[in-house]
């Protein structure tokens, strides 16, 4: 890496106060559902970002059963706003940390523990990143009105928070989102688009009847939805970047009935508006009668399918073209190399795309998110982030953020 010897002295000098915050905030379990516990890593991390002169504010999430949402703000004394993305939540319940013995664990150049990547490492490169701007160009970092939002239950889709973001973000030049990046052989990545997703629940209604004396007069509705499911799943059409995943189903009550109801819920995902669209138009199509009848007078199945939710997709798109050109030539120009990921899962960068410029995947460099458990033969590995990655990471992310706010 080429870079001025200022920046990389000053990322080198402050690495270790950012791992120890990481280490911090990896000892806070912050499950989803956890809401004490999460608000309690909202307190840490204003603190955190205190000390570089945030001031906090926490936003109840719409289900007060969540915890808290966190957004921190630096007025500058300029016209220009940027907005950091990252989120306070993991998907790892206490018990099953303490079952896998998940936690802060340094093995080389690694650190495993929950959330390292996803996304706590993301939120202290937010931090590295600030205490560099401070450090080599404070007019900039002074006059810049710097908007950190940080979503309770991003794990969980918490759409209130885009409402949130869109609002605090007014105005803002663009809304960076802190995901973890990934490896692309010799380069880095940040992420450009990432599919859509839709929930459905597929309920199919039968008659119910004694098995062994009235099996005849029996719509078995389990029989129906297992053809239903079938129908769903050969919707998927990779070559569209279009799926399908028949994720639960239940149905029945006892062996000697034959069942009246059963019950399905089924995730769609896609990263053009056109597959999506389609995609959901297909499934819905399969609304009504269904094929499986009662022997004795021809009762039918009736088939219901409904949207439970609806994440749609982050295309690519002109205003997330110009932040890859501009990330990519900042690498350029410090020996590093960007590319770009269309990546499968969501984000909060779904719900900011449309409003303004958005970027994702500037977190440092990991593997096996929402993985806690490990094996001796090592098929089975931790969540870990990188620590190399954060250095060559964070200067990237500085210089393409110094050359945005540039008039």
């Amino acid at each position: 890496m080429n870079c001025d010897p200022r920046l990389t002295g000053f990322l080198t000098r402050q690495l270790p106060t950012e791992l120890e915050l990481l280490r911090q905030m990896v000892g806070m379990n912050s499950f989803s559902a956890n809401k004490t516990s999460l608000n309690a890593l909202a307190r840490f991390t204003a603190s955190a970002f205190g000390d570089l002169g945030f001031a906090a504010e926490c936003v109840p999430s719409f289900n007060p059963n969540l915890g808290d949402h966190l957004v921190l703000t630096r007025r500058g004394q300029g016209g220009q706003k940027l907005g950091l993305i990252s989120h306070l939540d993991t998907v790892f319940p206490p018990e099953e940390e303490a079952r896998n013995d998940f936690r802060w664990r340094p093995a080389g150049d690694r650190i495993y523990g929950p959330g390292t990547i996803d996304i706590k490492g993301g939120t202290v490169m937010i931090h590295f990143v600030l205490s560099a701007l401070r450090e080599i160009a404070p007019e900039v970092f002074q006059d810049t009105t710097w908007v950190l939002l940080l979503n309770s239950s991003e794990e969980i889709l918490s759409h209130d928070f885009g409402e949130l973001c869109r609002d605090r973000l007014n105005g803002a030049v663009a809304a960076l989102v802190f995901e973890c990046g990934s490896r692309d052989r010799d380069a880095l990545t940040v992420v450009t688009s990432r599919k859509g997703r839709a929930v459905f629940r597929c309920t199919v209604e039968g008659r119910g009847a004694h098995a062994g004396g009235d099996h005849e007069r029996g719509a078995n509705a389990i029989v129906q939805l297992g053809e239903i499911v079938q129908r769903i799943a050969a919707l998927t059409n990779y070559a569209k970047a279009l799926t399908f995943n028949v994720g639960t189903i239940s149905g029945g009550t006892v062996t000697n009935r034959v069942p009246h109801h059963a019950v399905a819920e089924i995730e769609m995902r896609a990263f053009s508006s056109e597959a999506y669209q389609a995609g959901k138009a297909a499934i819905l199509a399969l609304n009504g009668l269904g094929s499986v009848r009662a022997a004795s007078d021809g009762h039918r199945c009736a088939v219901k399918v409904e949207v439970l939710s609806e994440t749609p997709p982050w295309p690519r798109n002109d205003a997330t073209e110009r932040l890859l050109q501009l990330w990519q030539s900042t690498a350029a120009a410090i020996g590093l190399r960007v590319a770009r990921e269309d990546r499968g899962g969501l984000s909060d960068g779904n719900f900011l795309w449309h409003t303004l410029p958005t970027l994702d995947g500037l977190g440092p460099l990991g593997d096996n998110s929402h993985c806690s458990e490990q094996s001796a033969d090592g098929t089975k590995a931790q969540e870990y982030v990188e620590v190399p990655t954060f250095i060559p990471k964070a200067a990237l992310d500085t210089l393409a953020i110094l050359k945005l706010l540039q008039p």
